[in-house]
C-alpha cells in the first residue's frame, strides 16, 4: 500500500473528508467566543480553538469506529468506514486516537497560561465521555443525549480559555444549553437514516425510542434552541444585525423538519438535514460576527 493510499485511509477514518461533521462541532465554539465580553476573539485563541475542535472530532470519529467496527459492517450507511472493510489495522486506529487526543492536550497547553487549567480540568472531564459514547448505543435509549452533553463542552472549553471563568451567566448558560438541545435534534435526525438497521440489530437510539414523535420532538428541540438563542443574545448585548440572521435560521431549521416528513428509513434528505444545519448554524454565527463588527 502506497503512502498516498495510507494517508487516504487515515483521512476518511478521521472523516476529515466529510467536513460537515467536523463544522457542526466548530459552530458552537463560535457562538460561544463571539458571544463572551471579549468579542471579538483573540485570532490565536480562535485558532487553538479550530485545531483543538478538528482533532477532538478526529478522535471520537476513531473511537466510535473501534466501538462499532462489528456493527459498521451490518449497516449500509457505515460499511464502507476503515475499520468496518478492514483497511486500516486497530492498533494502527488506536495509535492516531492517541495521537489525536495528545495533539488536543498540547492545543490546550498552548492557552494563555492564567486560563489553561480550568480548560485542562474541563479537557479531562469530557474526555471519558467522548470515549464511552460510542458504547451508548448498546445500553442507553437516548444515546443521542450522551453526544450533546459531550458538544457542550464545545460552549464551555472556547467560553473558559477567552475568560479564565464560567461565570457567564445567561449568555453562557444559555448559549451551553441550547447546544445539548440543538445537538440532540440534530443527531437524532442522524440517527433515523439508520432505523432500520439498528432495529435489525438491536442498537439504541432517540430515533427509535421516540418512534412516530421524533420529528415533533426535533421540531420542538429547535424551537427551544432558537429560544435560548435569541436569550444569549440579548443578554450579550449583541447588535441589531444578529436578528434578520437568527429569524432566518430559525425559520429554515423548521423547514427543514418539515421537509423530512414521509422520509423512510435510508433517504439521503437525512444526510442533507445535518448539512443544512451547519449551514443554518454558521448563520447564527456569521449573525454574531457582524453584531460584534458592525
Amino acid at each position: 500500500m502506497t503512502y498516498i493510499n495510507k494517508l487516504i485511509i487515515w483521512v476518511n477514518l478521521l472523516r476529515w473528508n466529510k467536513p460537515s461533521g467536523r463544522l457542526i462541532l466548530l459552530i458552537p465554539a463560535g457562538w460561544s467566543l463571539w458571544l463572551t465580553p471579549n468579542a471579538p476573539p483573540d485570532p490565536a485563541l480562535a485558532t487553538l480553538m479550530l485545531l483543538g475542535g478538528i482533532s477532538v472530532s478526529g478522535a471520537g470519529c476513531i473511537a466510535n469506529d473501534l466501538w462499532d467496527m462489528h456493527i459498521d459492517r451490518k449497516v449500509r450507511r457505515t460499511m464502507q468506514r476503515p475499520l468496518a472493510k478492514g483497511s486500516i489495522r486497530p492498533l494502527t486506529a488506536l495509535a492516531l486516537l492517541f495521537i489525536m487526543l495528545g495533539f488536543s492536550l498540547f492545543v490546550v497547553s498552548q492557552l494563555p497560561t492564567a486560563n489553561r487549567s480550568l480548560c485542562l480540568g474541563l479537557a479531562f472531564l469530557v474526555l471519558p465521555v467522548i470515549l464511552i459514547y460510542p458504547s451508548a448505543k448498546r445500553w442507553f435509549s437516548f444515546p443521542q443525549a450522551i453526544l450533546a452533553v459531550c458538544w457542550g463542552f464545545a460552549v464551555l472549553i472556547p467560553w473558559a480559555a477567552s475568560q479564565g471563568n464560567l461565570n457567564g451567566g445567561w449568555p453562557l448558560l444559555t448559549c451551553w444549553s441550547a447546544t445539548l438541545i440543538w445537538t440532540f435534534g440534530f443527531d437524532t435526525v442522524y440517527a433515523m437514516a439508520d432505523r432500520d438497521d439498528d432495529k435489525k440489530l438491536g442498537i439504541k437510539s432517540s430515533a427509535l425510542t421516540l418512534g412516530t414523535k421524533a420529528l415533533q420532538t426535533v421540531s420542538f428541540s429547535y424551537a427551544l434552541t432558537s429560544f435560548l438563542l435569541a436569550v444569549a443574545s440579548f443578554t450579550a448585548d449583541v447588535g441589531w444585525s444578529f436578528w434578520p440572521c437568527w429569524i432566518i435560521a430559525s425559520f429554515g431549521m423548521q423547514r427543514e423538519t418539515f421537509a423530512l416528513r414521509g422520509a423512510k428509513s435510508g433517504s439521503p434528505l437525512f444526510g442533507k438535514h445535518f448539512q443544512h444545519q451547519v449551514l443554518l448554524g454558521s448563520l447564527v454565527m456569521f449573525g454574531l460576527i457582524a453584531s460584534r463588527l458592525g
